[in-house]
């Protein structure tokens, strides 16, 4: 994996359907950290994210790298529905990536990705075997095989109940360790666990407010004394955030 660079974005600009979704939008995304972004439905924080990843074009601003290089080929997704083939195997679903490039496949790497993430007996299976949270387990086997040093993240977790979903957030922690890290969420604990830096995305045109931080690596506990007080203060601002 190469050197995870930061994000920047600067200036950028949405309409859709004639609303403006944000206008002279900036943020920074710190590297090799969690940035968690929250806000109400409809913001534009998926949009947000399309555009960083390369699937949307804003109107006007950039996204760049604090490297300097292009982020073209350097940024793996994650979405919210796992997207797994129902008649490939596990095995074949974390490699597909590889497939549709037409690279060639690297089942042994697949193979030690699953191990790593609970799932090694299962990789013959077939996705309507498993359960959601395993199904997760394989989509993050999937974005790992990408071996991307950014990865972007849009409410991945969020179909989970909430024990299977602390046991993926843990995960998610330990194996997304060193990237650059953007991910969506509506679960303020979620940010809290996993993010240094939390923003909320609020308003019509949608602002950035100023970030929250929370001290210590993720995933923190979640009743550590920090997450608390980080979790009460991203509270109020959601709650403001939310008020007509």
């Amino acid at each position: 994996m190469r050197t995870p660079p930061g994000i920047l974005v600067r200036g950028l600009s949405l309409k859709f359907g004639g609303a403006t979704i944000f206008e002279g939008l900036g943020l920074d995304v710190a590297a090799r950290q969690f940035t968690a972004l929250l806000g109400p439905s409809g913001v534009g924080k998926t949009m947000l994210l399309r555009i960083i990843a390369g699937l949307e074009a804003p109107v006007s601003g950039d996204v760049t790298a604090t490297d300097g290089l292009p982020l073209a080929g350097r940024i793996a997704y994650m979405a919210q529905q796992d997207f797994l083939l129902p008649w490939a195997s596990v095995l074949r679903n974390v490699m597909l990536g590889a497939t549709l490039r037409g690279a060639k496949p690297e089942p042994e790497r697949a193979l030690h990705l699953l191990e790593r993430v609970g799932l090694a007996g299962q990789a013959r299976a077939l996705p309507q075997t498993l359960s959601g949270g395993m199904r997760q387990r394989v989509a993050l086997a999937r974005t790992l095989y990408e071996d991307r040093p950014i990865v972007l993240m849009d409410e991945p977790f969020s179909a989970l109940d909430s024990l299977t979903r602390l046991k993926i957030q843990n995960l998610a922690a330990e194996l997304l360790a060193g990237r650059t890290v953007l991910l969506i969420t509506h679960d303020p604990l979620e940010a809290c666990r996993l993010g240094h830096a939390l923003f909320v995305l609020s308003g019509a045109p949608a602002r950035l407010g100023a970030p929250l931080h929370v001290p210590g690596p993720p995933p923190r506990a979640a009743d550590d004394a920090a997450l608390l007080h980080t979790q009460g203060a991203l509270m109020r601002t959601l709650t403001e955030a939310a008020a007509p």
